[in-house]
């Protein structure tokens, strides 16, 4: 049986971390993430190397460090918040009708098309009218081998990704990319110039760190809103232009603020340069690269600088868009999962997990800085959690069907509900998810 210390232990392996103050007490195996791989070993491990992160910090302020007993159905319950989370009593839908597996000419695919202008590139891809309905789709795929259809979608900026076998993705050029580093990088850049933060609440001692949530989906914001938990101030930032799902919103958006910039106009990226001058960390959640051309960054050389990728930065798919589902298709996860049709795993784990790793590596950046006062890079990628879930040991040949959280790990405010935090000790995020847009582009 796979061990969730191991995935604890990978993480400060590999970041260079031996200490590990205070105590963090691993639960019994739950069933409330069953699987044939070990999802429960991989999501608790993360949110393990989450409260130890924290208690590194709380030594370093010479605070004294929690004893954390991780509770597997508060656990299962944040992974699987999609399916407990109620708008207005209603169930919310997780994908849309053309995200999801399809029958090529030679396998199968997984496409992502929940946002309107994914599902317009994979249209635009396939030479289908723009009011193709999801029968269409399944029948133009059929015409098509499973590479190809992976490929031009590739090519349209599409996401879409043929679903391989375990031993074949391990032999793809990005696989061995992704699986060459740490399950957390982290490097040290330049001095930082900002105020030393206090930490003199032990509930809250990421009170006064300001942060920048430029993520999207589900890994990025995982991260962003666990500081928010842990006391951060968390501004998040969209473009206008891109749309936005509602519920992942409600659900993500917990504990932030939440603003609009148009960073293609003079005086919106102006402001936002303003933002990250006086900001301590900045979070962002779009391919590699992407956001390179407005410069961010330049001239803050101490910031820590947190970052989540499909694919990872180095690899032939290192600028390719992805997301959960994808990389389990892509990496052998859905073919494990299912039989004779692809499956998948009982929560987004590689996002959730993604999420906490993520966050852990900014508490311990943060936790550096303090010590020699230099920024920090640190970044994820969801096919690096992959593979640190695929080589985990503990596989079973039939798991049981996955137990539901029960209704003691959720909480409603107003016509929401939604999981309660991963960590113990916080019955709550500090409060619901402000409309999407609708703060002004500030620290408070």
């Amino acid at each position: 049986m796979a061990s969730p210390r191991s995935v604890h232990d990978e993480y400060e392996h590999g970041c260079g971390i031996s200490a590990d103050p205070g105590t963090v007490r691993y639960p019994a195996p739950s069933g409330h993430l069953a699987a044939r791989v070990p999802v429960a070993a991989l999501a608790t491990g993360s949110v393990g190397a989450l409260t130890s992160a924290v208690n590194r910090l709380l030594a370093s302020r010479r605070r004294t460090p929690h004893t954390w007993q991780l509770d597997p159905e508060r656990i299962a319950a944040s992974f699987t918040a999609d399916r407990l989370m109620r708008i207005g009593r209603e169930p919310v839908s997780g994908f849309a009708p053309m995200s999801g597996f399809f029958a090529a000419a030679d396998g199968w695919v997984r496409t992502h098309a929940n946002y309107p202008h994914h599902r317009m590139r994979l249209l635009t891809a396939l030479d289908l009218p723009d009011d193709a309905d999801p029968g269409t789709l399944s029948a133009r795929i059929g015409e098509l081998l499973a590479s190809d259809v992976e490929n031009l979608c590739a090519e349209a900026g599409a996401v879409a990704a043929r679903v391989r076998t375990e031993q074949e993705w391990a032999a793809h050029a990005q696989a061995v990319a992704a699986a060459a580093g740490p399950l957390v990088t982290m490097a040290p850049t330049g001095e930082f110039s900002g105020p030393a933060l206090s930490g003199a609440d032990p509930v809250h001692p990421l009170a006064g760190l300001r942060v920048l949530d430029l993520t999207r989906v589900l890994a990025g914001p995982v991260a962003a809103r666990a500081l928010a938990l842990l006391g951060a101030q968390v501004l998040r930032v969209d473009p206008p232009q891109l749309h936005e799902i509602d519920w992942q919103h409600r659900d993500t958006g917990q504990g932030k603020r939440s603003t609009l910039l148009d960073l293609t106009t003079a005086d919106d990226l102006g402001t936002m340069r303003s933002l990250v001058a006086t900001a301590d960390v900045i979070v962002t959640g779009y391919r590699p690269g992407s956001l390179d051309r407005f410069e961010l960054t330049r001239d803050t050389p101490g910031i820590v600088r947190a970052s989540v990728s499909a694919w990872g930065d180095r690899g032939p798919w290192s600028e390719r868009r992805g997301f959960d589902s994808i990389v389990q298709a892509a990496s052998g996860i859905a073919l494990i999962e299912g039989g004779d049709h692809p499956g998948t795993l009982p929560a987004q784990a590689l996002d959730h997990a993604s999420g906490y790793l993520l966050a852990a590596g900014i508490v311990d950046a943060v936790t550096q800085r303090g010590h020699d006062g230099r920024g920090r890079d640190v970044s994820v990628s969801l096919a690096r959690t992959a593979h640190t879930l695929l080589t985990l040991p503990g596989r079973v040949a039939a798991p049981p069907e996955p137990l539901t959280p029960g209704p003691a790990t959720t909480v409603t405010h107003g016509a929401v509900t939604t999981a309660r935090p991963a960590l113990p000790g916080y019955a709550e995020y500090p409060f619901p998810a402000h409309d999407w847009g609708a703060d002004a582009p500030h620290w408070v």
